[in-house]
């Protein structure tokens, strides 16, 4: 009997899910786990490895207990990650030698700095499409090797590795210690700053100047491989032999799994954060408007396609600070009855600038500001407020999408978990003044893993295949006046520049 499932293995910022997937690219099984969010210091955000790697291998083994599946019935496995969280571990003892740090985390904020120097934030941008930030890999490992002890004599010798999360889990499910593989795909390298675009390749000169040893980075391969790169041990929790073959960055498994295929199409996902991004096909555009030039996948050996990513770091995240920090609601859904039960924002904004602003403006020093407040103002106000940022900030990606590709959206593919509240995408279609589509299988991070290692494998034939599994379950359009947009707008990108440089 043939394999019936694709495993997705779904690594988060929050939590790791496992999703089973059928030839329609319907869920058959999940299972998922949260895990602890460690923040040692203002602006430091860290998870522990180890605990990660332990939830995957429970949440493996729940969703095929659910599905009552055997290793048998699984063709192939798929990782989609949280990005440029970054893990060094012992080459021989397989343990991490400090927490992760997450792509959250500010505490790079002067090696940034120092970087930059006098050749500027765009330093690199040529290179790796990216600007210098806290934001991606490379500063982080500089980081580790700086600040833990023995860490910089260690990688010299050739005994530590890297990875970001993807890197990790493939290497553990692979065997570990005992001949894992030590591999990444292009989607996940693009986010180091450490990748050359153009020769899909770690970069000499840059490893040099981050001080970084090659022997560190895992081998680049394509995001879908024919040529396994590696297979679960019989030992591990899917069972033994089945090949591990897809591995996107979660941002670009999304773009996958919306089956964005061709240049122009472009989606947003609504996680802990909200990430948009646009495909260029085969071509490298170079953004000028505070975007970030990324892969977005390689399909076997066909030619590399590249994308352009407007990046927001606080989005879920702010519902999620919202509900465990101030208490002002129980479970994280209840902020849409909260906000609903208040016709407006009461003439607040909320910025939450939590970890620096994102694209378009790429400043670490900003904070976050709740501002226009009056004794008017409730605490469903503000739970208003902190919805309408996410709308707020897709707002501005857009336009800087719109001002770089040269092409008008006429439509926004969205998915993530803030795409089933109601209140958010209508107004998100109000404030953009286009429809937005939200497909069957909201779940699209996961179900682009799922693609990825089901073309590798034969489980789907083409592309072609993929796009006939992708239908509407829902679409808003715009009710808005124009001049109450543009005035709501011109609120919003006041309220922004009051995080300006609030960190001396």
């Amino acid at each position: 009997m043939s394999p019936r499932f694709i495993a997705a293995i779904d690594q988060g910022t929050t939590s790791s899910r496992c999703m089973l997937f059928d030839a329609a690219g319907a869920i058959v099984a999940v299972d998922q786990k949260e895990h602890r969010q460690i923040y040692p210091r203002p602006g430091w955000v860290e998870h522990d490895p180890e605990e990660i790697w332990t939830n995957v291998q429970a949440v493996i083994a729940g969703a095929l207990a659910k599905a009552g599946a055997a290793a048998t019935d699984i063709a192939a496995v798929g990782i989609t990650n949280q990005r440029e969280t970054t893990v060094v571990w012992d080459k021989t003892s397989g343990r991490p030698i400090a927490n992760a740090i997450v792509w959250q985390d500010t505490r790079t904020d002067q090696l940034v700095a120092e970087l930059a120097g006098d050749a500027g934030q765009d330093r690199f941008r040529a290179a790796c499409g990216l600007p210098l930030a806290t934001y991606f890999s490379g500063p982080k490992i500089r980081w580790i090797l700086d600040n833990v002890p023995g860490a910089k004599a260690k990688a010299a010798k050739g005994e530590l590795l890297f990875g970001n999360i993807d890197t990790w889990v493939i290497w553990n499910l692979t065997g570990g210690t005992k001949g894992g593989a030590h591999i990444t795909d292009v989607s996940n390298a693009s986010r180091t700053m450490l990748m050359n675009l153009q020769t899909l390749d770690w970069d000499d000169e840059i490893l040099k100047i981050m001080g970084i040893p090659r022997s560190m980075l895992p081998q680049i391969r394509p995001s879908s491989d024919p040529n396994p790169y590696g297979a679960s041990v019989a030992s591990g929790p899917v069972g033994g032999a089945i090949p591990v073959c897809g591995d996107l960055g979660d941002q670009q498994a999304a773009l996958y799994g919306q089956t964005c295929f061709s240049p122009g199409e472009a989606k947003n996902t609504y996680g802990t954060g909200c990430f948009m991004l646009l495909n260029t096909g085969t071509k490298i555009v170079p953004s000028k408007s505070g975007l970030l030039t990324t892969l977005g996948y390689k399909i076997g050996d066909k030619p590399a396609v590249y994308a352009l990513e407007g990046s927001i770091a606080i989005t879920g995240a702010l519902v999620q600070w919202l509900r465990d920090n101030l208490n002002l609601f129980e479970k994280s859904s209840d902020i849409e009855s909260m906000a609903a039960s208040v016709e407006d924002n009461g003439g607040i904004y909320f910025v939450p600038a939590f970890s620096g602003l994102f694209a378009p403006y790429w400043k670490s020093d900003a904070r976050g500001v709740i501002v226009g407040m009056t004794r008017y103002v409730n605490k469903s106000h503000i739970a208003r407020a902190a919805l309408e940022a996410t709308a707020y900030q897709t707002r501005e990606v857009l336009d800087a999408m719109n001002k770089d590709s040269g092409v008008p959206l006429t439509a926004l593919k969205v998915d993530g978990g803030m795409v089933y509240n109601e209140l958010l995408m209508q107004f998100q279609s109000d404030i953009l003044g286009v429809p937005v589509v939200r497909p069957k299988v909201a779940e699209t991070t996961a179900l682009g893993a799922a693609y990825a290692a089901g073309l590798a494998t034969g489980f789907w034939s083409t592309e072609e295949d993929l796009r006939k599994n992708w239908a509407v379950d829902k679409e808003w359009k715009p009710k808005m006046k124009d001049a109450d947009r543009e005035k709501l707008h011109k609120g919003w990108l006041k309220a922004v520049e009051r995080t300006f440089d609030w960190v001396e």
